[in-house]
């Protein structure tokens, strides 16, 4: 009996194992397709494989989310003013938000968000959408770039979001580095000696 219990624990400890090794391999090898060009909130074009700041600091939001999203953007302006007094923001490393909700979250509605939350309209940190002309064809590289971070998000009909809580840290050639939970949950000390730690 002793046995067979001996030999089942390592089945399922092995299990644990073989399941902790897939995912970690599987978000090493992460990366954002540098092919992918949006709009920000300026109507310019922005295109991933063109910008090879050091890091970059990945936020999937839309802005009629009543919780989760707006939390997380508080606590990224947080963030910016603290690697402003570094120095490195904007030098080093810069911050990109993503709509899940082109349809709605237009430029003109990307700069009223920025404005509440006190966000200056600056290259250290855009807010991407896609073209009114092209929405349909912007959406798909909108999922194309949530997918390649396995971010997941689905619109039930009612406009409320159901999506994956995490922000992602890519580097230059836009790898995954590491990823870290939206909202409350947001640990700025963590995120930012993680991004102090890949600087150097």
């Amino acid at each position: 009996m002793k046995k067979i219990y001996i030999i089942c624990s390592l089945v399922v400890i092995l299990g644990i194992a073989a399941g902790i090794t897939f995912f970690l391999i599987r978000d090493a090898n992460m990366a954002i397709p540098e092919d992918i060009t949006l709009i920000n909130q300026n109507r310019e074009s922005y295109t991933f494989g063109n910008d090879r700041t050091k890091l970059k600091l990945i936020e999937f939001i839309y802005t009629n989310c009543p919780d989760v999203c707006p939390t997380t953007t508080v606590k990224m302006a947080e963030l910016k003013n603290e690697l402003i007094k570094s120095g490195d923001f904007g030098n080093k490393i810069k911050f990109i938000t993503i709509t899940i909700d082109p349809y709605n979250d237009t430029p003109e509605k990307l700069l009223s968000y920025m404005k509440a939350f006190g966000i200056e309209n600056s290259d250290s940190w855009i807010f991407l959408t896609g073209e009114k002309e092209n929405i349909k064809k912007d959406h798909e590289k909108i999922r194309r770039v949530a997918e390649s971070l396995q971010f997941q998000y689905k619109d039930p009909g009612n406009g409320q979001f159901v999506h994956t809580t995490f922000t992602y840290l890519v580097d230059e050639n836009n790898n995954f580095i590491a990823k870290f939970p939206m909202g409350k949950d947001f640990n700025k000390k963590e995120v930012y000696n993680k991004i102090k730690d890949k600087m150097n």
